[in-house]
């Protein structure tokens, strides 16, 4: 078992860069692949990912710097700091429940496919820090591991089930053909979003207006070009944050870069997926039919569309806005401020890119997740305890969105401590 977890550590160390290339070869060879085409395959989409992971970071951290800038500009006095998602996933990692979390997932996954309970292969194996996290909090509140590996995995099939349904949306919308997006958080937070923007898009007044990319470009012309747009928000957001016209124009650029760049990456790693997405819709219909596979891919694929984006964008100072004004609320903003983009990936199609809609959906969706997100700070900050990004924050609380937000690892937790009520 030492061996095994050994192994899981080194390649979940390497990062999706490594580990999705892996899993798209030995995927692309059961599949009936030639070795040739599987391997080319793998590192197409392997490149495609490490250009998805360069504009992300771009993303994170021109945004992120300029996020810290506001709240330290505005002086917010919360108390419990939004520590970002990557202290929660290397949390989940190093927990007790990882090992056979990991081993458990990739079962629980195949099992689904073979008995036709999901469609969906996810192959996105450094995502399932989500699930993880949810077994790792729900341990730390009952002390019960078989308890906290079960409600860990009630979250993996609600993920699956939910990315099943909405993956004919994302593909049309985003234009990726054969995937479905199986984020634990942008699911999460999909499944508040969505039904709130459909209760928005019902309301008179609201329902015609319609704030698209394409409106805004075929009204303001090359004004509204995805990645003009960028460059507005980002000057904006520059402004915000104190920055001097230089800066903001500079951040501003940098968003516009995102906004232009990203389809592009994308396109490579499609390029790379349609040889194995086409194998795997020959094997499963010589074995079950009709049925259709798709293939469990990162959230990251959404963030370039300029309606997802630009949504995501507006969030960030909206989010701050509701920090300070929510009664009740102790979470202060920063770490996955950058992330938002993530949280609005499932809205956003299912308002066709409605960007108005979007926003006004997110802003109460983001205003649920501080909710949750204060509620989960004890159990967040014992989680992250002993990470040496926290060591010099000693008597602080820690919560973030992209866990201590998420209304699944929630509701996984008051599971498990509901069951575990019973023994």
């Amino acid at each position: 078992m030492q061996t095994v977890v050994s192994i899981f550590d080194y390649i979940l160390g390497l990062g999706p860069t490594v580990i999705i290339p892996i899993a798209i070869f030995i995927i692309g060879m059961i599949f009936g692949v030639k070795p040739a085409k599987a391997f080319k395959s793998a590192i197409t989409i392997g490149i495609g990912f490490v250009g998805v992971n360069l504009v992300v970071g771009l993303l994170s951290d021109e945004l992120g710097v300029a996020a810290q800038a506001m709240v330290e500009r505005f002086g917010f006095n919360l108390t419990v700091i939004d520590i970002g998602w990557p202290a929660a996933a290397s949390a989940a990692f190093a927990s007790p429940v990882a090992p056979i979390m990991i081993v458990a997932l990739l079962l629980v996954n195949i099992g689904m496919l073979v008995m036709n309970w999901t469609n969906i292969l996810n192959i996105d194996i450094w995502n399932f820090h989500h699930f993880i996290a949810a077994a790792a909090l729900a341990y730390i509140s009952t002390g019960n591991l078989w308890i906290s590996v079960f409600v860990g995995l009630v979250m993996e099939v609600v993920v699956l089930k939910f990315a099943d349904k909405t993956a004919p949306m994302i593909q049309e919308f985003y234009g990726l053909d054969g995937v479905a997006l199986t984020t634990g958080s942008s699911v999460a937070y999909g499944m508040i979003g969505m039904p709130i923007a459909w209760v928005i898009s019902k309301i008179p007044g609201l329902k015609n207006i319609d704030v698209s990319p394409e409106s805004i470009q075929e009204k303001f012309g090359v004004f509204g070009e995805p990645m003009i747009m960028g460059l507005v928000i980002g000057f904006i957001l520059g402004l915000l944050a104190g920055y001097d016209i230089g800066q903001a124009f500079r951040l501003g650029v940098s968003l516009g870069a995102v906004l232009y760049i990203m389809p592009r990456m994308v396109k490579i790693l499609m390029e790379g997926l349609i040889p194995i997405s086409e194998a795997a819709q020959e094997f499963a219909q010589k074995r079950w039919g009709d049925r259709e596979i798709f293939i469990g891919l990162d959230a990251a694929l959404a963030i370039g569309h300029p309606a997802n984006i630009s949504a995501g964008l507006l969030l960030v100072p909206i989010t701050l806005f509701l920090a300070v004004i929510l009664p009740g609320n102790k979470v202060l903003p920063f770490g996955d401020l950058a992330t938002i983009p993530f949280y609005v990936a499932f809205i956003t199609p299912s308002r066709k890119g409605n960007i108005l809609h979007t926003v006004l959906a997110g802003t109460v969706m983001i205003a649920i997740g501080l909710y949750i997100a204060t509620n989960f700070a004890p159990l967040h900050t014992e989680l992250v305890a002993g990470l040496d990004s926290v060591s010099g924050l000693a008597g602080s609380e820690f919560s973030s969105f992209d866990t201590g937000g998420n209304i699944l690892k929630w509701l996984a937790v008051k599971l498990a401590e509901l069951i575990n009520g019973f023994f």
